[in-house]
């Protein structure tokens, strides 16, 4: 088939317009593609925030469980007695109520200076040393004394050393067989 001049002329508008509708596609697909790129770093910028609003929840609700635990041992710890003012007049009747519970038959004892131990914070662990002398019936007399103070001090009782000796001459009147010494560290919390 030959192609005149009139044939070309009738074919002139429509391809002008399948020309058009082409170039019309060709927008369409270019622009789509763009919003389409859009879209997709959009949904990563949200998706990179999302990711991080989630750590940083996780990572308040790890603080505020931590600030729980910190609130229930502090409460724990005033409730003991460790935290707060030394309480020298309470350690004194505890230590006269367990000589008297425990019929222990000397029981002798001076507190050294208060002293703050290293470290810092809001909160500081203090120190007041205590030597104890005492005269016993039975080693396992020390062993209860050590496990009451232990138990029913309002602080942290650490035993540093304690040595025992038997007496050289026990009275007859007297029960007591031994003779102990030891060097306790009462620990309370306080602020400086």
């Amino acid at each position: 088939m030959k192609l005149t001049r009139r044939d070309v002329d009738k074919l002139f508008w429509p391809s002008i317009g399948t020309l058009a509708m082409l170039l019309l596609a060709a927008l369409a697909v270019g622009w789509s593609y763009a919003d389409r790129q859009s879209a997709q770093g959009q949904h990563a910028a949200a998706t990179a925030r999302e990711q991080s609003a989630a750590q940083r929840l996780g990572q308040a609700r790890t603080e505020e469980e931590e600030r729980q635990e910190q609130a229930l041992l502090f409460q724990r710890l005033q409730q003991s007695g460790i935290m707060g003012p030394e309480r020298r007049l309470e350690w004194i009747e505890l230590l006269r109520d367990i000589q008297y519970r425990l019929r222990i038959p000397g029981l002798t004892y001076e507190f050294g200076a208060r002293q703050p131990l290293p470290g810092g914070g809001d909160h500081v662990w203090f120190a007041s040393p205590m030597r104890m002398q005492l005269r016993l019936a039975h080693e396992e007399d020390l062993l209860r004394i050590l496990a009451r103070l232990q138990g029913e001090a309002k602080a942290m009782v650490l035993i540093r050393r304690c040595t025992l000796t038997p007496l050289a001459s026990p009275g007859n009147d007297d029960l007591a067989r031994l003779s102990g010494e030891c060097d306790l560290r009462w620990l309370t919390i306080d602020r400086p």
